[in-house]
Formats: C-alpha cells, sequence, structure tokens
C-alpha cells in the first residue's frame, strides 16, 4: 500500500468519483474518472468525465482543461460533460494498438446504459472526445458497471467485457463478452464462466492485456459482497458515509483469461484486501481502477478507489515487483515444479525469481515424457541465487536452448527458500 495518490475533492468531484481508468501513454500517465458530488441515480446531469496527468504515476495533477462550464466555471479538469446516456457514468478509454489506426481515433471509449446502449467515443490526444456514431455500436447488455474494451494483439480483435443482462444463476453480478474487427459491429454476447470455482458477485472486471504479455489478460476485479454488513449504523455515521452505502463490503480478487468465454479463478483470495480502518469496509470502495501500469524499472502499480461515499473518497495506490501477480513459493525445505509439456520459440530461458541469502532455484529440461535432457539436467543447471526481475538460466552445456525450441518440452524448478514469478523464451 503505497498511500492517497489523488483527492476528490473538487467541487465536480466528490464522494462517489469511481470507475477509474490508468493509461501509460509513452511517459505520460492518463487518468480518467466519473466526477458525482450528491448522491443521485445512475445518469444524472451531475455525472462529468474527469482527467488527472501524472509523469511518474506517483504524482497527480488536474490540469484545467476549459473545456465545460461546471458549476459556473471552465477552471476545472472535467473532460466529458453533458454527454447524456449516463456515457459519463463509466465512460472508461483505451489507447487502441490495432496495426494502422486512424491518428484521429488512437483513443478509443464507451460509455452508456441499458435503455439506449453504448456509445463509441474517438479522440486523437486523449482529451478532446468525438462521438464515432451517433447510434449505439452495442445494445445486449446492462451496462451498469465499468464496460471495459481493448484491441487484442493474440486474438486480432476488439474485445469489450461488460455488465451482461442476467449473471450466472440470474442472481450475481457478472461479466459478459463480445468481439468486433471495426468497434461497430459487434457479436452475441457471451457469458464468462469461472471453472468450478464459487460464483460470487463480479461488479467490475477490469480486464484488459498484461503489458508484459499481452496474450494474456489481467483482470483486477472487484468483488462484491451484497449483505455482508461490516459497521454499525451508529459507526456509519461516524464516518459520514451515505446511509445507502455502509450495509455491504468488497474487495479485489485476481482473475486471468487467454481469450474465450472462460476465466481462470485460482486464486480465491483476496488480492487487495480492505485496509485498517472501518472506512474501508463500506459498499463499493476497494474497486481497482482499469489496467496495471509499470512504475518503475522493477515496479508496477494498481490503483483502487477508497472510501466511496465518504467526503474522504480518493484514489490509492498499490506497489508489486514486475510480473508479481503470485509466485511459485518453496519453504527452507525445499520443493519442486514440473510443468506440463509444451513448445516454446526463443534462444533462452529468462527467470524473474527471488530467494533468501540460503535459498536457490535450479532448472531441468526434460522431454515431453520426463527424461532429463543431457547436458541440461538438475546436476548440469547453473545455480540461482538472488533477486532478480530478468536473469537467463545456465546449464553445463551454456544457456543456449534454441534447438529445443518447437519441440515439445517440461521443465523441472528445483527451489529452496525461493519464489518464482515468471519465466520466458526470448
Amino acid at each position: 500500500d503505497e498511500g492517497s495518490v489523488l483527492k476528490f475533492d473538487k467541487p465536480w468531484e466528490g464522494e462517489f468519483c469511481g470507475y477509474c481508468t490508468v493509461i501509460k501513454d509513452g511517459d505520460t500517465y492518463r487518468l480518467y474518472y466519473r466526477g458525482l458530488p450528491p448522491y443521485d441515480e445512475d445518469g444524472t446531469y451531475h455525472e462529468t468525465t474527469c482527467y488527472a496527468e501524472s509523469k511518474d504515476g506517483i504524482h497527480w495533477v488536474k490540469p484545467n482543461l476549459r473545456l465545460f462550464k461546471v458549476n459556473g466555471t471552465l477552471d476545472n479538469n472535467v473532460m466529458l460533460a453533458n454527454a447524456g446516456r449516463r456515457v459519463s457514468h463509466n465512460f472508461s478509454p483505451f489507447i487502441d494498438t490495432k496495426p494502422g489506426v486512424d491518428p484521429n481515433q488512437r483513443f478509443k471509449a464507451l460509455g452508456g446504459d441499458l435503455e439506449y446502449g453504448l456509445i463509441a467515443y474517438t479522440s486523437a490526444d486523449g482529451i478532446h472526445w468525438q462521438k464515432l456514431q451517433e447510434e449505439p455500436v452495442f445494445k445486449k447488455g446492462r451496462f451498469d458497471s465499468q464496460n471495459v474494451s481493448f484491441w487484442s494483439e493474440s486474438e486480432q480483435c476488439y474485445l469489450c467485457y461488460f455488465r451482461g443482462r442476467k449473471g450466472h444463476c440470474d442472481m450475481f453480478r457478472s461479466v459478459d463478452r463480445t468481439t468486433s474487427k471495426d468497434f461497430i459491429h459487434w457479436t452475441e454476447p457471451t457469458l464468462m464462466g469461472y471453472g468450478d470455482a464459487p460464483v460470487e458477485h463480479i461488479y467490475t472486471s477490469q480486464t484488459h492485456p498484461y503489458f508484459r504479455a499481452p496474450h494474456i489478460y489481467i483482470a483486477t476485479a472487484a468483488r462484491f459482497m451484497e449483505g455482508r454488513q461490516a459497521i454499525t449504523e451508529e459507526q456509519a455515521s461516524q464516518l459520514g458515509v451515505h446511509p445507502n452505502y455502509y450495509k455491504d463490503c468488497s474487495d479485489a480478487v485476481l482473475m486471468t483469461t487467454r481469450g474465450g468465454s472462460q476465466y481462470d479463478r485460482t486464486f480465491m483470495e483476496g488480492f487487495i484486501r480492505p485496509g485498517i480502518g472501518l472506512e474501508n469496509w463500506v459498499s463499493r470502495t476497494n474497486y481497482p481502477a482499469l489496467n496495471v501500469v509499470q512504475t518503475g524499472p522493477t515496479e508496477m502499480s494498481i490503483y483502487a478507489n477508497q472510501n466511496y461515499g465518504q467526503p474522504t473518497a480518493h484514489l490509492r495506490r498499490y506497489s508489486l515487483r514486475l510480473d508479481g501477480f503470485v509466485s511459485v513459493h518453496a519453504p527452507y525445505k525445499g520443493g519442486e515444479m514440473i510443468t506440463k509439456p509444451f513448445t516454446f520459440s526463443g534462444e533462452k530461458l529468462h527467470l524473474n525469481f527471488a530467494t533468501s541469502a540460503a535459498g536457490e532455484i535450479r532448472v531441468e529440461i526434460q522431454d515431453a515424457g520426463g527424461q532429463p535432457v543431457p547436458g541440461y539436467s538438475i546436476k548440469d543447471s547453473q545455480i540461482l541465487i538472488g533477486n532478480e526481475i530478468e536473469r537467463v538460466v545456465a546449464w553445463k552445456n551454456g544457456k543456449d536452448v534454441s534447438q529445443f525450441a518447437g519441440k515439445p518440452v517440461r521443465l523441472r524448478f528445483v527451489m529452496k527458500d525461493a519464489d518464482l514469478f515468471s519465466m520466458r523464451f526470448k
């Protein structure tokens, strides 16, 4: 937990700011979020889309955009206002990485509601926006949360993950998916599944390609525990939380998908737990912003809404090491992991790992049947000690493993007091 990075303290922002999106655009970090000072029904004229910028992802400023008059003044950071059809309620942009995209449409976004559908917007600079067309581009959903979209390099199409018309068992909030080749015409929606994991309310999915492995979509989703009340009416009054927003609680969970209609929910535990203090245990707080972004040579950051429905509402930053979502951990007494057979392309194996001073990792290359490859067995492996984002593995026969590229192999890891965060061939 790196603390608060942005307070929602302007008259046009307020305690119901939410559905944040963070985009790393070269050397500039861009933040988009809903401004909503008073409690009101979704989609009223009070809602705006606000904008902030940063050069490091840590220190943020609210530029004076002077684009829309709000509360009688143009001196504000409101990027979109009076858009109608609840566009500002859940406006969520992305940088279009599709090859050959029109520079005037480098940024795209969706926003809208159940009654009218999702409206598509485009922008050249991420600040000045226009509708792609007047009519909604997609209508088959509820859309009453943040509906996220992006260009998929691996699937060669646009994807949108959104709140569908019906969740699992018609009782749970869930996620649907649709695809498009042109961002205008979309396929029939598909309800996302979670394998054999218990069904829970997934309020926002925050699904987006991981910047170091875009074929893997990371979902830092908001898990909503409806009716799970942690604070009393008296405590809520002391916090100043709105009476409608303290009888539930929520946290963030980690899901992944590589396309298709299934999320992997290997990790059911909370990814970002509510912090110490009753203000963290109210309804609809701890909702992560869309996107994980790199904020240092070895660091990436996730942001989350905190103190929702309270005068102290703000955006908070959480940091991880690169690739540090999860790890394979071995205790001091040691342990092993053997992969399934797979094929790879590349010449060298790079590991992201950490050991203690007494710990270590050794790697063995096996054939598809599990037999060690001569010269690349455990006894031939260089012992890896340290804490590094990228270390090339070496054996008695050297570092080059290109002779095995395209052939089914397994990797065996023998570890002691160590964590393995990721591996890749380059």
